[in-house]
């Protein structure tokens, strides 16, 4: 396994950038406010000799209450899992009483510590620096996370501090596993969800909407498949979203959707089917994900209930009807095998491989039961189909006066692919290509003989008149 390393620190000091200077990406959200980052963030830093995993964390606070305490809980299971502890300080507003009060929190651990003082652009480096020398740690070092400078000289410290290299098999990552999306509105339930698939309190969950933030990967194992689950921030109604950090909390929401294979879309049972679940699912339909609904909260709620949520379910629900819908209590645990069940059944459905062979005789199947409507007289020709990729499942068919088919007889041939290969859980998309017409744009050139032919019709046609 990767060693580990903790940033660690006071909110706003830097830690989510330094974490995005370190792994090269933005996967951490950036904002110039205190308390945006609260989950255990991970990523993997390969800028050195040797990779190793970086952990960006919350901010401590003086604060052992609410979110504040959820918040702390996490970085001090960070802590705990470190090899080495990065102690990140504001180099712009100098040694507070709670960097103190940290620091010997990160002492009595017994890891190395470096400290990283952040900020200094801008700054008389050696004033900068005199002021945090009273911490009496060696490897203490400037840094500009935001300019990526120091971030290498970080990294070679980092390196010297590690445990010596051991061969170990090495995680995969998320190779071969199937990428899971839980989203929501806020406060469904995604949080807790994930929580009881990998039993235990891997991500803040409170009753507070909005807790969670940043999209959150969790590795899980399950039934001899992996997973890689992507707890995102709930969404919430466009009117409603004020605050520049939920704004970027949604476009990361879209993007997660975007860049995994399965979208779960966490229905609250007891607040029905709202408008800004079905504006989810549709995300997810555009961009050709396989879609489990997850109908959350279901325990507890009388008989009556539970009849209008499903006929409000059946009814709202008909235009992505191929998508399978479970209910379950992510407090609880009730359901969670069968919602696994449709994830990897939505996601072999996805991820199917068809041959042009079996996809033409299919085509020929559905034409002879029913044919397109006329075009300006002519019945569309679909001479022959073939695979055009998978997740989603994408059919390119060939033939004449396809332009001018109808949308009906396109939902048509979906319903007959899917059903003919049970692509359960997934879009189906046709594509439809015109054939080229080979004379197309060729002048016809008489030879001698029909130039001869011609004159003799033409006499004989005036004759005639």
């Amino acid at each position: 396994m990767l060693p580990v390393i903790a940033l660690v620190g006071r909110p706003n000091v830097g830690k989510s950038t330094l974490f995005n200077a370190m792994t090269r990406s933005r996967d951490a959200l950036v904002a110039d406010m205190p308390g945006v980052t609260r989950d255990r963030h991970y990523g993997v830093c390969r800028t050195g000799t040797r990779p190793f995993v970086v952990v960006d964390t919350g901010g401590l606070t003086e604060v052992e209450e609410g979110i504040d305490a959820l918040t702390a809980q996490q970085v001090r299971f960070a802590i705990e899992e470190a090899n080495v502890l990065v102690f990140v300080v504001d180099a712009r507003d100098g040694l507070l009483p709670q960097d103190r009060t940290i620091l010997a929190e990160l002492r009595r651990s017994g890891k190395p510590i470096i400290a990283a003082v952040n900020k200094t652009d801008g700054l008389d480096l050696q004033n900068a620096m005199a002021e945090f020398a009273v911490f009496g740690i060696a490897n203490t070092l400037p840094l500009a996370a935001a300019h990526n400078r120091g971030t290498e000289d970080l990294v070679a410290a980092t390196e010297r501090l590690l445990p010596p290299e051991v061969e170990e098999v090495v995680d995969p990552g998320e190779a071969g596993s199937i990428r899971v999306a839980i989203v929501g509105r806020p406060n469904a339930g995604k949080s807790t969800l994930i929580n009881r698939l990998l039993g235990e309190d891997r991500l803040i969950v409170s009753s507070v909407a909005g807790t969670t933030r940043d999209p959150i990967r969790v590795p899980l194992e399950r039934d001899g498949k992996r997973y890689t689950l992507i707890d995102t921030a709930g969404v919430r109604r466009k009117a409603r979203v004020e605050e520049a950090v939920e704004k970027f909390s949604v476009i990361k929401t879209l993007q997660s959707m975007a860049a995994a294979q399965v979208v779960v879309v966490m229905v609250d049972a007891r607040e029905n089917l709202a408008d800004q679940d079905l504006t989810l699912i549709g995300h997810a339909v555009d961009e050709g994900r396989a879609l489990v609904i997850a109908v959350n909260k279901w325990d507890g709620m009388e008989a009556y209930d539970r009849e209008q949520c499903q006929r409000a379910l059946e009814r709202r629900l008909q235009f992505v009807d191929w998508a399978k819908t479970v209910f379950i209590s992510a407090l609880h645990g009730s359901g969670l095998r069968e919602l696994m069940r449709a994830v990897v059944h939505a996601h072999h459905a996805a991820t199917k491989e068809l041959s042009s062979s079996e996809l033409t005789k299919t085509l020929e199947l559905a034409y002879e039961g029913y044919q397109p409507p006329l075009v300006r007289g002519h019945v569309p020709k679909l001479r022959f189909a073939h695979p055009g990729g998978t997740n989603p499942p994408t059919i390119v068919i060939h033939g004449s006066r396809t332009k001018h088919i109808a949308p009906a007889y396109r939902r048509y041939l979906e319903n007959f692919f899917r059903k003919r290969y049970k692509l359960e859980g997934t879009p189906v998309r046709i594509s439809f290509r015109d054939g080229e017409n080979p004379f197309a744009g060729k002048k016809n050139m008489l030879t001698d003989s029909q130039k001869r032919k011609r004159q003799r019709m033409i006499r004989e046609m005036k004759k005639r008149n």
